[in-house]
């Protein structure tokens, strides 16, 4: 696979009649509240709130479940996950290592990553934490190419 440039990417997309599907935010936290990280109404809310927060639409329940120790890498959480219109929202927690891991998918490709950001320090009461967002769907047909 070959880089491309912003500016050739945009003349790609414009030339093949193309568009950005949206984006995969990716948050990994740590030093997180090991008591918020474990406490299974508290994420529940997390995923009840975060969608209306970020003008998301929830078209599921939220689901919460309690994973036991699986390996030396995973000594269990909770994991979290709810769908949204625009796609989903998922976290998988770590209470034992103050870790946790955050993904929201979304067809918004002007996502406030910085507002999101805040809500998730806040909720998770994480301390230090890496935040990737990837373009995706970046040659997506801007029209049906199938009729």
């Amino acid at each position: 696979m070959r880089k491309i440039t912003h500016n050739q990417r945009r003349a790609y997309m414009k030339e093949n009649n193309t568009m950005q599907f949206g984006v995969h935010y990716m948050l990994d936290g740590y030093d997180a509240d090991p008591e918020l990280l474990a406490d299974k109404q508290k994420l529940q809310n997390i995923l009840d709130t975060v969608p209306e927060d970020m003008k998301m639409y929830a078209i599921s329940t939220p689901l919460i479940v309690e994973v036991g120790p699986n390996n030396q890498k995973d000594p269990g959480g909770l994991s979290g996950f709810v769908m949204i219109a625009e796609s989903h929202i998922s976290f998988h927690t770590f209470p034992n290592r103050k870790f946790v891991t955050i993904d929201v998918y979304t067809c918004q490709n002007d996502l406030d990553t910085d507002k999101l950001t805040s809500l998730f320090i806040d909720a998770f009461g994480i301390k230090d934490y890496d935040v990737n967002v990837v373009k995706r769907g970046v040659r997506y047909p801007a029209e049906d190419i199938v009729s």
